[in-house]
């Protein structure tokens, strides 16, 4: 080497890979030191240096994990890929020698000697590039992947480094091996070296000839699968290195897995199937899919269950207040399989409103009953291919969302939420609904059969659970399979509770607060809950105590308090003005304006219906945007006031010369329902009689024509409405007695509860007799 030269350039470390001088070569960098290193270089002459690294795992390699010799490149084009990726094309210009390293602020640097090969004219040198030349064109004709433009522009050049560059560059498998031959400075040892691999390479060609010449003899032409096989059978003994394939391995996991006899069946006629396949041909990764698939399936994996009633009782009431239904039925549940063992679980669907805790009571089941929790979103679900999959046949298709919800869970028996089973929809892709019929029925769900996997899975073990916020929007054959747990909206004493007991401290802890940083009493707490929620759930007011925390964390940050007290004052301040009033209750008797109770999502409401008389011909207005089923209602009211208009001592032709309009106030909100049909009736009798209505007095029923009052829906929370409003007498249908259970008894004890059968008894409780 004449006249070495120093530089100082950033280093690029490579993984696996490296480039001689002379040739060519992109490849794509992440590393952040690396892309340091590259942008350092494009702001000089374009120059880097390329060490490979000693091992590939490294993720920041050290100076002494890298090898000293490495080559210098020019880079050529810099391309930004999607992601965070860059890509880069160089060219080897020549062998580098490094000196020593210094460590930049974000990238390595080098201090390297230039290495360039010594100039060759000896015969000597002339004979081993004439003899290099003969070998790789020998090794060309053996091995037919090498161009004859390549063999030419070989005979081409005379330099034996750049010869034995070229050829290691393109003959050499192994980086390890690439880099014996770049570190290797003295060019004739280089191109002796690359000499002794072109023999090696050529003598290996021509052994791969004979096999498939022998192989040719014994098969036929058209099997070309079972020629591959065997051609890499073949490989395999002359080099002395029998492997067992994966379908090997298959059939031990298939010996050790608890399958089903179709199940068995099924994935060894897939094994043999995989067996006569190619490896990495489309049709061996999709059977290779498929017996995963059925493998990875839990068969026979179940989880012990904890059945201590106390312990379930505990976890359920520290998890959530009230459901009171719903744990006295998981309670039950447990109680029974306690005594049958191999009982099968139960289809439950809990009905209720939004933010009543059904999702995560679920979650509270699983906990108390020890066993794995599966959710599946229902909501928007069109496609019946979610729940039994694709028949795999299909390019992309896989198992449906069931099957993937088992292996998910691991177990044969876990608690399985199929969550707002209401909002499915059907459409030209099939009806979900149908599909679920089968997973949600006790008598056929032990051989549940998804498209995919075509074999029967036993989903008999497993406690479904759905939840739905409506039961009208439920096919009638999926609600028929189910058991139905209606989950009411809360009380305000239970909204109360669970503020103190769970939200509160939940979001003190969620925004780093200590217990205790934001206290309130019992009377501001009644004040959040009434004045700036109005929901069945309780999913506002727990927004609305994360608004409180927020504001209680300004407020201690800036007066550098350790807590507060949360009052009136201090509550307007942080929520501002009050969302929602409740107009207070008429104290003195009134003409033509009833009380009623009406059922909403967001619980039960207060329901004025005023009514005036007034000369006309007979007709009757309805207003405040009421739906059909509530007009009936008034028609059927006031075809009863006719009928009976001497017993009310009404003029018998009073209808010809008197036009009624009844009112529904907050016009702006629909109302529709059978249940005011007894109080339109009051308000028709009061205003065309002349008595006055006790304001004191809310009631709700539906009416026949014969004026017999029958049952309606809602109860609980149309009486914890009356209840909120200071009503003092409630008339309700004699029918819905038995619904009173499930109203909290301190509710009860606020009321006088009249029960009826007939119109006149509610006329003779209502109104004010002369």
């Amino acid at each position: 080497m004449a006249n070495p030269k120093t530089m100082e350039l950033p280093v690029l470390p490579l993984r696996g890979m490296l480039v001689f001088p002379g040739t060519v070569l992109h490849f794509d960098i992440a590393r952040p030191r690396s892309i340091a290193a590259l942008e350092q270089c494009m702001t000089g002459k374009q120059k880097l240096l390329l060490l490979t690294q000693k091992r590939e795992e490294d993720e920041e390699p050290k100076p002494e994990d890298l090898y000293m010799v490495g080559t210098v490149v020019n880079v050529r084009q810099v391309m930004n890929l999607p992601g965070e990726n860059i890509r880069v094309l160089v060219e080897g210009e020549v062998r580098a020698l490094v000196q020593n390293f210094q460590e930049k602020e974000n990238y390595l640097q080098a201090t390297v000697q230039i290495s360039k090969d010594r100039i060759v004219r000896s015969n000597e040198g002339k004979a081993m590039v004439r003899t290099a030349q003969d070998l790789f064109e020998e090794y060309a004709k053996s091995s037919q992947r090498i161009s004859q433009d390549m063999v030419e522009g070989l005979r081409t050049l005379e330099k034996p480094g750049e010869i034995a560059d070229l050829l290691a560059a393109h003959i050499l498998q192994k980086w390890q091996e690439k880099q014996e031959m770049l570190s290797e400075l003295d060019p004739l040892k280089r191109l002796e070296k690359v000499c002794g691999v072109l023999v090696r390479e050529t003598d290996l060609a021509d052994t791969e000839k004979e096999i498939q010449s022998r192989i040719r003899k014994s098969v036929e032409r058209n099997q070309k699968d079972y020629y591959l096989r065997e051609q890499l059978r073949a490989i395999q003994n002359e080099l002395g290195e029998e492997e067992e394939g994966d379908e090997h391995g298959y059939r031990k996991r298939m010996e050790e897995t608890p399958l089903n006899e179709e199940a068995r069946a099924k994935c060894e006629k897939e094994i043999d199937r995989m067996s006569r396949i190619a490896p990495g041909s489309p049709e061996y990764i999709v059977s290779e899919t498929y017996i995963d698939w059925i493998l990875d399936m839990p068969w026979g994996k179940e989880t012990e269950d904890n059945l201590d009633l106390a312990r379930a009782r505990e976890i359920l009431d520290r998890e959530h207040y009230g459901l009171d239904k719903v744990k006295e039925r998981i309670i039950e549940y447990l109680a029974v399989l306690r005594m049958k063992k191999n009982m099968k679980g139960p289809i439950l669907c809990f009905v209720g409103p939004p933010g009543v805790g059904k999702t995560s009571i679920v979650k509270a089941i699983a906990e108390a009953v020890d066993r794995k929790f599966v959710r599946m979103s229902l909501g928007g679900v069109r496609d019946e291919a979610e729940i039994r999959g694709h028949r795999k046949t299909y390019i992309g298709s896989m198992p449906g969302r069931i099957i993937t919800g088992m292996k998910q869970a691991g177990s044969m028996n876990p608690v399985f939420l199929f969550d707002e089973i209401d909002k499915m929809a059907s459409d030209f892709r099939g009806d979900p609904a149908s599909a679920m019929l089968e997973v949600l029925d006790a008598e056929q769900n032990n051989a549940f059969r998804d498209h995919y996997m075509e074999i029967p899975f036993d989903l008999s073990k497993v406690m479904f659970i759905t939840t739905a916020n409506s039961r009208e929007t439920i096919p009638e054959p999926l609600l028929d399979r189910m058991e139905i747990i209606e989950v009411p909206s809360y009380t305000e004493e239970e909204k109360l509770q669970i503020l103190k007991r769970h939200l509160m401290p939940k979001q003190l802890a969620e925004h780093g607060m200590a217990p205790g940083t934001v206290t309130m009493d019992e009377e501001i707490m009644r004040s959040m809950i009434e004045g700036y929620t109005r929901e069945a759930g309780v999913r506002t007011l727990e927004r609305t105590a994360a608004k409180i925390c927020r504001k209680a964390a300004v407020y201690l940050l800036e007066n550098e308090a350790e807590s507060v007290h949360v009052d009136a004052e201090r509550l307007h301040a942080f929520l501002g003005a009050v969302r929602y009033t409740r107009e207070p209750l008429e104290q003195e008797a009134r003409v033509g304006i009833v009380n009623g109770l009406a059922w909403t999502s967001v619980g039960g409401e207060t329901l004025e219906v005023e009514c005036i008389p007034m000369p006309g011909k007979g007709n009757l207005k309805l207003t405040g945007q009421l739906g059909d089923v509530m007009k009936e209602s008034a028609e059927a009211a006031f075809s009863w006031v006719r009928a009976h208009s001497g017993e009310l001592g009404l003029e018998e032709d009073f209808y010809t010369k008197t036009d009624i309009h009844v009112h529904l106030p907050e016009g702006a909100v629909p109302k529709d329902g059978p249940s005011a049909g007894i109080t339109m009736t009051t308000a028709f009798v009061s205003a065309l009689t002349g008595k006055k209505v006790r304001q004191d007095v809310a009631m709700t029923g539906e009416m026949t024509l014969r004026g017999r009052v029958l049952p309606i829906g809602g109860l609980k929370e149309k009486t914890l409405a009356a209840y909120r409003a200071g009503i003092r007498i409630l008339i309700i249908p004699k029918e819905n007695h038995k619904d009173l259970e499930e109203i909290p008894s301190y509710v009860l004890e606020h009321f006088e509860i009249i029960e009826v059968e007939e119109i006149q008894q509610v006329l003779d409780t209502a109104l004010v007799q002369a």
